[in-house]
Formats: C-alpha cells, sequence, structure tokens
C-alpha cells in the first residue's frame, strides 16, 4: 500500500518528460528550419514566427526568440479561457522551450536551391509542429489559436494555420518580393500537409458501410477477426423495397485490409462504402486529439 503513491508520482512524473521532450524536439526541429533555411534563404515562416521574421528583417536588431515570446503574451489570455489548464500550462513550457530553441541551434544548412529549401524547410517544420502537437501542449503562438478553433468548430489545424498565413503572406510580398512570398508559400504548403498527417493523419479511422444478405456473419467476423464493435442499421432498397441490414463500423486505418478480407470471406458480392472521417470521438477507437 505504501508504494501506490510513489508509483502514481513516478508515472506522473513519466507523463511530464515524455511530454516536454516531444515539445523540446520538435521546438528543435522548427529551429532548425528557421534558422538553418528561413533566414539565410530571406523566406517567412507562418504565424508568430512569420510576423516576428518580418519584423526582425526590417529590424534585424530586434532578435526573434524575443520577439516571439512578446507575441505570445496576449495569445495566452485566450489560452486561460478557451482551452484546458493542463494544454495550458504545456504551452507556456512549449512557449519558453521554443524561444530557447530558436536562440540556441543555429547553423545554415547546405541546401542552395530555393525551391529545394523550401521544400526542406517545410517538411522540417511540419514534422517538428506535428511532434510537439502530439504532447499535451503546444509551442504557443497560432497553436494555440487552431486548437481552440478545433474544439469549438471542428476547423483542422492546417486550414486555421493556412488562414493566418495568407495573411502573412500578404505582407511579405508587399515588404519584400513577390519571388520571396512564393518561396514561402511553398514552404507552407509542404508544412500544413506535414503537420496533419504527423497529428492525425496516422490515426486516421474510417467509416465503412456494408451492405449483405449475409450481414449477420459478416458482423460475427468483424466482431471476432477485427475486434471492433458494428451497429446495424434498418433500410430499404429504393428499387426492390426490400427491408435490408446495414452493417455500420468504425476502424482504424490498419484494420482496413483485415475486415475487408473478412467480407469477401463471406459474401464477395457485398456492397462496401469505406469513408475518411475528421473526428472520431469515444473509447478505443477514437482519434480526437487530447487538447
Amino acid at each position: 500500500m505504501a508504494k501506490r503513491p510513489w508509483k502514481s508520482t513516478l508515472g506522473s512524473l513519466r507523463t511530464i518528460l515524455w511530454n516536454l521532450g516531444l515539445i523540446a524536439l520538435g521546438s528543435v526541429l522548427c529551429a532548425v528550419a528557421i534558422n538553418g533555411i528561413l533566414i539565410p534563404h530571406g523566406f517567412v515562416s507562418g504565424g508568430l514566427v512569420g510576423i516576428g521574421l518580418i519584423i526582425h528583417y526590417l529590424m534585424p536588431f530586434l532578435p526573434l526568440g524575443l520577439l516571439y515570446f512578446l507575441f505570445n503574451l496576449p495569445i495566452f489570455i485566450l489560452g486561460w479561457v478557451y482551452v484546458g489548464r493542463r494544454f495550458f500550462l504545456y504551452s507556456i513550457a512549449g512557449m519558453v522551450i521554443f524561444t530557447a530553441a530558436v536562440t540556441v541551434v543555429q547553423g545554415t544548412l547546405p541546401v542552395h536551391d530555393k525551391i529545394l529549401s523550401a521544400i526542406l524547410a517545410g517538411i522540417i517544420t511540419g514534422i517538428g509542429s506535428g511532434v510537439i502537437l502530439r504532447s499535451f501542449g503546444s509551442a504557443g503562438g497560432t497553436d494555440i489559436l487552431s486548437v481552440i478553433l478545433l474544439n469549438r468548430f471542428s476547423i483542422r489545424l492546417g486550414s486555421t494555420v493556412l488562414a493566418f498565413n495568407s495573411c502573412v503572406l500578404l505582407f511579405a510580398a508587399l515588404l519584400f518580393s513577390l519571388d520571396a512570398a512564393l518561396y514561402t508559400l511553398v514552404f507552407m504548403y509542404v508544412s500544413i500537409h506535414i503537420l496533419n498527417l504527423v497529428v492525425t493523419g496516422l490515426s486516421q479511422r474510417k467509416a465503412v458501410f456494408i451492405i449483405s444478405p449475409k450481414w449477420g456473419e459478416i458482423s460475427q467476423g468483424i466482431f471476432r477477426v477485427v475486434n471492433r464493435g458494428v451497429t446495424i442499421i434498418r433500410g430499404q432498397g429504393g428499387f426492390t423495397g426490400q427491408e435490408e441490414q446495414i452493417l455500420y463500423t468504425v476502424i482504424s486505418f490498419r484494420d482496413l485490409p483485415r475486415l475487408k478480407q473478412v467480407v469477401r470471406g463471406v459474401d464477395p458480392d457485398a456492397f462496401v462504402v469505406v469513408t475518411d472521417t475528421l473526428e472520431v470521438m469515444g473509447q478505443r477507437v477514437g482519434n480526437q486529439p487530447h487538447w
């Protein structure tokens, strides 16, 4: 009995260290992209980092890390009101870690072609941002705004980032050059798609509808082989007028081949519709982010 509090504390400590580790790793990756590619090539990033880069290019004596920290202060007021306390506290740590990473991690990556540089920066930034958002927090900035819109209106993270970044691109084109803005657009496009892949794409769920006269056998096969629940929906054929039983289930992407194998083994002529899902809430198969 005396060991349980220690085990509980150790488990909490492991959770904290794991999430801080994710934030630190993602911050270092983003810092590598910023200091190693974006700044040497004169590209602009998205979000508050992009605004900070614009000001830094105009006034080089103002360090990017300090600008990012100052811009985040009003954002965290919204975070305190609209997001969970755990996410808020981890995001404070994330903002500090990200600011430190941008300040400390220096060096230029040996990629000279601008298009290749923009693509590589997008890949690194997308992975880094995705790793951060796989934790219980964020690095601050527009990540908090994105999470607020995701939780309240189910607007995807990448969509919010794209909208905000469009405004940053407009300022970059007006203040610098159209070429710099277009290269930055390539960087943003790649990073947004990688971000969505890391955060939700790897846990994408599939909704499956199955219509077959052998629905009972198929449903038992799904229970037994795929280990997923099935909902039976009563329907009616539009042409025949006969009553139909429609099977509905939500599975992970890796379970899809086994489900298809079950259906083909019972009824090769079954009518099957597989669709993507945006979010799934619920036990076991749910994939809604934990913010």
